[in-house]
C-alpha cells in the first residue's frame, strides 16, 4: 500500500481541522464520572446503544460512590444490552471502588492515572482525556485505525502502533483530528459501502476496497 507524502499528510491534516474543528465526542454524559462510564462502555458497542442505557444507570448510579457500593447483578441488568455486559459491570463498579478509595471520589484526569482503574487501557484514558480537558493526545478505534490505513498514514498492525504513528506524523491539534476521524470514519469512510461520493479526501485515498476494518 502506499504512503501517503508529507504534504499529503499536512493537507489532510488542515482539511480534517477545517471540517471537524469542533467535533466532540457522541456519548451524553454531565461530568467526568459519566464520560469514563460511557466511554468503558463504548468498547465493542456503539454511542447510540451506550446514550439509551447510561440514563438508567447514572440515576440509579449518579455519583463513583453509588457505583461503588452497587449491587453486580443490578448493573448488569441495567447495561445487558451492551456487548460483554458482564465484564463491564464488574469493571465499573471496580473502576468506582478505586476512585473513591485512591482519589477520593473524583476521576483523576491524568493518562496514567486513568489507566490504573479497572477495565480502562490507554485507548479509554485517551478518549476521556482528550474530550473532557482537550489533551493533545490520539485514539486509536476502529475508525480511527480503519481511516489512517485507508489514507496511508500508517500501516500498522496494531491500535497502540497506530497511536504512535498518528501522533509522530501530525503532532498536534490531536483531540480534533481524533474526533474528526471517528466522525468520518462512522458516516462517510465505512467498513462497508464507503460513501465516497461524500467523501472530502478522495484524491488521498489508498485502497477503499482492500481495506475493510
Amino acid at each position: 500500500m502506499k504512503k501517503a507524502t508529507k504534504k499529503e499528510i499536512q493537507e489532510i491534516h488542515q482539511l480534517f481541522i477545517d471540517r471537524y474543528s469542533d467535533a466532540v465526542t457522541e456519548l451524553e454524559y454531565k461530568n467526568a464520572y459519566e464520560l469514563l462510564v460511557a466511554v468503558a462502555l463504548s468498547a465493542q458497542c456503539t454511542d447510540k446503544r451506550v446514550n439509551i442505557l447510561t440514563p438508567a444507570l447514572f440515576l440509579k448510579y449518579p455519583t463513583p460512590h453509588a457505583l461503588a457500593k452497587a449491587d453486580l447483578d443490578e448493573v448488569k441488568a441495567l447495561i445487558n444490552s451492551c456487548s460483554f455486559f458482564n465484564n463491564k459491570a464488574k469493571n465499573i463498579i471496580e473502576m468506582a471502588k478505586r476512585v473513591v478509595e485512591v482519589y477520593e471520589g473524583e476521576i483523576p484526569l491524568n493518562e496514567k492515572e486513568l489507566v490504573t482503574l479497572a477495565g480502562v487501557g490507554q485507548k479509554t484514558a485517551n478518549v476521556v482525556m482528550i474530550e473532557y480537558t482537550g489533551a493533545n493526545l490520539m485514539a486509536v478505534d476502529t475508525h480511527v485505525f480503519r481511516v489512517s490505513h485507508r489514507l496511508g498514514l500508517s500501516d500498522d498492525n496494531t491500535a497502540l502502533k497506530t497511536e504512535a504513528t498518528l501522533v509522530k506524523k501530525f503532532k498536534n491539534d490531536l483531540h480534533a483530528l481524533h474526533q474528526g476521524m471517528v466522525l468520518f470514519g462512522r458516516y462517510i469512510c465505512k467498513a462497508k459501502n464507503p460513501a465516497c461520493d461524500k467523501c472530502f479526501l478522495t484524491e488521498y485515498c489508498k485502497t477503499k476496497e482492500s481495506f475493510k476494518v
